[in-house]
């Protein structure tokens, strides 16, 4: 069932256009010629028109015309019979051409939104391509902090938004399990297990290691349970022992953490499996044959620089390990060559842009292709407080992590607030805010108007008026102002979620849902919904369901609960 009505009205008035330009040919109005390419859009004040087009001033040279004559002469030429919601068209200034719906087009949307229900909004854009979302990703050594949550927000709403599009959608979660960290890790925790017994003057704790208090309980936990019992081994059995115990911990932490931020992932993928399997060593050995590493000081060498690379890479260091970059070749051709994603999509924060180039022509250099692979880099979030930035949590007198934000301010305004901005912005996350119940918090003024609709329909319900099915000749006595605005805002759901999902932007969801519940609070203040005729008051209360069903469901779009009471 197709519920775009904005899309349907567009492709009206481009068939008109084309219709038109060809009579005019036949007619000698216009000489012989290709119709050049035209836009059709929504003007920016509908007064003007519904929808607008360049076809006369794109046309001029084509037809060697003035516009303003070429845009006369299609508007003579247009057949309106043919169409089912354009019924007139007016020329403005140099040879813009305005269209006007019909009032069945606003009475078309409120019964199919009313007629689509929980699936309005939702389309068949993506044609089932296969896409993966990779975010979050955190570093399992320690607790996810404010970027994480933000990267949280933004790749689990746009997986929900191409989900919605019709894209065939894995949410994915890359354990960083070995290399480098990993050694620190076991580092951190066996001198923090060693002071435990011998004292902290005792036991030198790693300049570059985790000084966190996480790490402390971590080695505490063991040695509640064990005891002693690594103090007379040797440090690399005392350390995988360790690491053995603690990262489970950790990695199952993280996991419920972003489940209590409502993400759910389908694949949490450990990078201990590609060097188990051989994959890391098998990409230094693909791109050795096709002539694209060297030797040098010990280590292996990629040509990064054949590929878009600012610098050549190591691959391999002199000590024989892997570089994280190898594994990230590995990793990204499992997701492509073994998994079969057409497209792989990666949330990173904006600190790893010189990282992207050198991905993607990795990806061409082992034979894939490395425009599939799209990264959305992500800001720096400020957290506000009083107006001031707000960077130790009172409890621990250390960074904010996720789990202290989702103790400070609800879910809902944590995952509203995150994407009110688009990713590549800086984003000030005010924590007063995001906990006030007022109008000036947007979620709550967005969950306000959801919960004013259920009111409004439950008073009328209290004097015995049910909603029933309107005629569409009912819904078009929707014609005030007021009405219409908001009508042509519902209109606009399937076509936000698209480009929500088109642009990589959940936060196009965020204002939409503003502007929604902006023009449903001046309709309801502007028409009465009881105490007008008969049909006129059902044809109210249609709308009143049709605004509650899209703010619902975009709320449910980005797991925001939608609630019947405030």
């Amino acid at each position: 069932m197709n519920t775009n009505f904005v899309q349907d009205a567009m492709h009206e008035v481009e068939n008109l256009l084309k219709n038109a330009f060809t009579k005019a040919m036949q007619d000698g109005k216009l000489p012989e010629a290709e119709i050049p390419n035209f836009t059709v859009e929504i003007p920016a004040e509908t007064t003007h028109g519904d929808f607008a087009s360049n076809a006369a001033m794109v046309s001029a040279r084509t037809f060697c015309n003035a516009p303003v004559k070429i845009a006369n002469i299609l508007k003579e030429e247009m057949d309106f019979s043919t169409a089912r919601y354009i019924d007139r068209v007016e020329i403005a200034g140099p040879g813009f051409i305005n269209f006007f719906v019909s009032p069945l087009w606003f009475a078309d949307i409120v019964s199919g939104v009313l007629a689509a229900k929980e699936n309005y909004g939702r389309s068949d854009y993506g044609k089932g391509e296969k896409v993966m979302i990779e975010f979050v990703s955190a570093n399992p050594t320690g607790p996810m902090h404010m970027g994480n949550a933000r990267g949280g927000a933004i790749g689990d709403c746009l997986a929900a938004a191409m989900d919605a599009c019709g894209y065939d959608v894995t949410r994915e979660f890359y354990i960083n399990d070995a290399g480098n960290q990993i050694e620190k890790f076991g580092l951190s925790l066996e001198a923090r297990y060693l002071q435990i017994f011998k004292g902290e003057d005792a036991v030198e704790f790693p300049e570059d290691g985790y000084h966190g208090e996480d790490i402390k309980e971590r080695a505490q936990q063991y040695a509640d349970v064990h005891g002693d019992s690594l103090l007379n081994v040797s440090e690399q059995e005392r350390r995988q022992a360790l690491v053995d115990f603690a990262l489970p911990k950790n990695i199952e932490k993280l996991r419920t953490d972003l489940e209590k931020y409502r993400i759910v992932y389908d694949v949490w993928f450990p990078e201990s499996t590609l060097h188990q399997s051989g994959a890391v060593k098998a990409v230094v050995d693909d791109l050795t044959k096709r002539g694209l590493t060297y030797e040098k000081d010990g280590a292996v060498w990629y040509k990064a620089t054949e590929f878009g690379g600012e610098k050549d890479e190591v691959l391999i260091r002199a000590n024989g390990n892997p570089t994280y970059f190898t594994a990230d070749i590995a990793y990204h051709k499992n997701k492509f060559a073994d998994r079969h994603f057409d497209r792989v999509i990666n949330v990173w924060g904006a600190d790893h842009h010189g990282h992207v180039a050198r991905l993607k022509g990795a990806m061409d250099a082992i034979g894939l292709d490395g425009s599939k692979l799209d990264i959305v880099l992500m800001q720096l979030v400020r957290l506000m407080k009083d107006g001031e930035p707000y960077r130790m949590s009172k409890r621990t007198g250390k960074s904010i992590t996720l789990s202290d934000l989702t103790d400070l301010v609800p879910i809902d305004a944590a995952r509203f607030f995150f994407n009110m901005r688009e990713p590549n912005s800086t984003l000030d996350f005010d924590l007063d805010l995001a906990v006030e119940e007022s109008s000036q918090n947007p979620v709550y003024y967005v969950q306000y108007a959801h919960a004013r609709i259920c009111s409004i329909l439950k008073n009328l319900s209290a004097q015995g008026i049910q909603p029933r099915e309107c005629t569409a000749e009912e819904l078009t006595l929707l014609s005030k102002d007021e009405e219409r605005e908001l009508i042509r805002k519902l209109a606009q759901c399937p076509q936000e979620i698209i480009n929500a999902a088109k642009n990589y932007d959940p936060a196009r969801l965020t204002h939409y849902l503003m502007d929604v519940a902006t023009l449903f609070h001046k309709f309801y203040n502007a028409c009465r919904v009881q105490g007008e005729d008969e049909a006129l008051m059902q044809a109210r209360i249609s709308l009143c369901i049709a605004a509650r069903t899209v703010i619902a469901n975009l709320l449910k779009l980005l797991k925001i609960t939608a609630p019947e009471t405030m």
